[in-house]
């Protein structure tokens, strides 16, 4: 498996890439291959006296570079311009990554936030699956807040095709995840509406999936809004990662995870792992 990670050479952005647990979660899925990616802002030129932003940015990945390969990835770095979340699609698309890696804070010392406008956009536009790594805010050295990236995983459903894609990610997931909570919200919306299979029997089943692969499991079934109660389990149970999936739509033809997976990613304590649908050929 291919990563892409994401850089602003902030201090927050060193945290995510460089974080020994962070990295042996990847390779427990399955990564083997790292590419690194620093995006120069399409406002900031090359002429501008005093620095020379390509070259200082070459140099930070090298370090990164240098820490990723002694842990036992292959490594690719790519210093590139233009808009941070545009650039970063792209060369996912290029490089065949299967999932990208950003940090969820950071500002580097040209002022460019990759964390913060960037991940929300990416959450928006991303075309491989995307882990959104939350680092400590308001310190000046910085850490991942839950370092364990999959081990415990938050998985909200409402059932649509894309949320189903997005428990398919358990295929290789699983190799590094040890407790999921399956939840289900039903808004007020789906009150007296008609259905062969209850909310907590189909979440049955997924758990029955889990559970052939040794992983524990806890069902939660929900009622009001679906970002709300998404965010209030997640402070209840703490998991390392929130997964879910971006713009599905249930049978009912009640949007779910499209908006909310947006606010989830914005608002959740910790990290997010975010399947988006498949591109349109």
């Amino acid at each position: 498996m291919r990563a892409l990670c994401a850089t602003d050479l902030s201090a927050a952005s060193e945290a995510a890439i460089e974080n020994e647990t962070c990295l042996e979660c990847l390779g427990r899925i399955g990564v083997d291959t790292i590419h690194l990616v620093t995006v120069v802002p399409a406002n900031v030129h090359s002429g501008m006296p005093g620095v020379n932003f390509e070259e200082r940015r070459r140099q930070g990945l090298d370090q990164y570079q240098t820490v990723i390969e002694a842990a036992g990835f292959d490594v690719e770095t790519h210093v590139v311009r233009g808009t941070p979340y545009r650039r970063i699609n792209g060369i996912a698309e290029t490089v065949h990554a299967d999932l990208s890696v950003v940090g969820s804070r950071g500002q580097s010392p040209l002022e460019n936030r990759i964390i913060g406008s960037t991940a929300r956009n990416l959450a928006r536009t991303t075309v491989v699956p995307l882990v959104v790594n939350r680092v400590e805010r308001g310190t000046d050295d910085p850490d991942v807040l839950r370092e364990h990236l999959f081990r415990r995983i938050l998985f909200a459903t409402d059932f649509s095709e894309n949320a189903d894609r997005a428990f398919d990610a358990f295929s290789y997931l699983r190799h590094a995840t040890e407790e999921v909570t399956l939840v289900h919200v039903r808004s007020p919306k789906d009150e007296g509406v008609d259905a062969d299979v209850g909310p907590r029997e189909r979440l049955a089943e997924h758990a029955s999936t889990l559970e052939k692969w040794g992983i524990d499991t806890q069902l939660e079934v929900r009622h009001g809004d679906p970002a709300d109660e998404i965010l209030a389990v997640e402070a209840e149970v703490t998991p390392s990662t929130v997964l879910v999936g971006s713009k599905g739509r249930s049978r009912i033809r009640r949007l779910l995870l499209g908006s909310v997976s947006e606010e989830i990613v914005a608002q959740a304590t910790g990290n997010v792992f975010l399947v988006p649908p498949p591109r349109a050929v």
